[in-house]
């Protein structure tokens, strides 16, 4: 299968602003890209690019006075195959965890394992550790909280979350590794593109969507408890603590978003 994918982001600064941006495919994904994946900047900004401690591609610039606009477009090759299931992938003892992987045991700003974890032991401690567990945690999330994109704020946390019973695809996602990070699963933020590939077209304009990864059975796997069923199609951009490691643009003065378009289809 062949995606297509890309953005364009508009962004009128007062005064020249410090940014740094991740409007890149991880590098995980960079050799599945088809074409190339230059990002054009308007307004006469220059870029410079590092990875960060989680294969992030980070961008570094000085966004100009003005307006700046940001576009890319590329495609790249996917599997065409839904995300894997794994009924018999097991739930390490938190001794025998890889180093670098205890910090998705940790809470983070948006992930409060202090405050949900009895909650998540009264919830999920009678389920069978492993993916039977994760699969309970993302079911309960899942039913929980009602999607609202216009009861979207960027600043609900995971108990808030579980309090308000609302939000967008990053709530499901924060509120459900919290409660796996609770039981002493690790689990990871990730953002990318998904795309209505195999499922029902959505009226809703195009977004980048959050989702979560769990430790298990020695790797990584994707648990999507907004949908709460495999997809086809995830692009991967970024992973992280939570949505903080992973925002598409932190700007260190004003800088006010004006447009915002996203582009992900299969390229038929």
């Amino acid at each position: 299968m062949i995606i297509r994918a890309g953005y364009e982001l508009i962004y009128d600064c007062p005064a020249p602003v410090g940014m740094l941006l991740m409007i890149n495919v991880h590098r995980s994904r960079m050799a599945d890209l088809l074409s190339g994946t230059e990002i054009i900047y308007t307004g006469g900004a220059v870029p410079r690019v590092y990875e960060d401690r989680y294969g992030n591609i980070c961008t570094r610039l000085l966004a100009p006075a003005g307006r700046m606009v940001i576009t890319a477009d590329f495609n790249i090759a996917d599997s065409g195959l839904p995300d894997p299931v794994a009924w018999d992938a097991v739930q390490h003892e938190v001794t025998d965890l890889p180093d670098d992987v205890l910090t998705f045991l940790m809470g983070s700003r948006y992930c409060e394992t202090d405050r949900l974890s009895d909650t998540a032991w009264s919830l999920f401690g009678h389920v069978e550790p492993g993916w039977a567990r994760v699969q309970a945690i993302v079911d309960f999330v899942h039913n929980h909280i009602r999607f609202d994109y216009q009861r979207a704020r960027s600043t609900r946390t995971a108990w808030e979350a579980y309090q308000e019973r609302e939000g967008v695809c990053r709530d499901f996602a924060h509120l459900a590794l919290t409660f796996c990070r609770c039981m002493n699963i690790p689990a990871r933020y990730c953002t990318g593109y998904l795309g209505d590939i195999g499922v029902p077209l959505s009226p809703d304009p195009m977004d980048f969507s959050g989702w979560f990864e769990a430790y298990l059975g020695g790797r990584w796997y994707t648990f999507d408890a907004r949908h709460n069923t495999p997809r086809i199609g995830r692009v991967l951009m970024a992973v992280g603590r939570d949505a903080t490691d992973v925002a598409i643009s932190n700007s260190f003065g004003r800088a006010a978003l004006s447009g915002f378009k996203v582009i992900t289809e299969e390229v038929t």
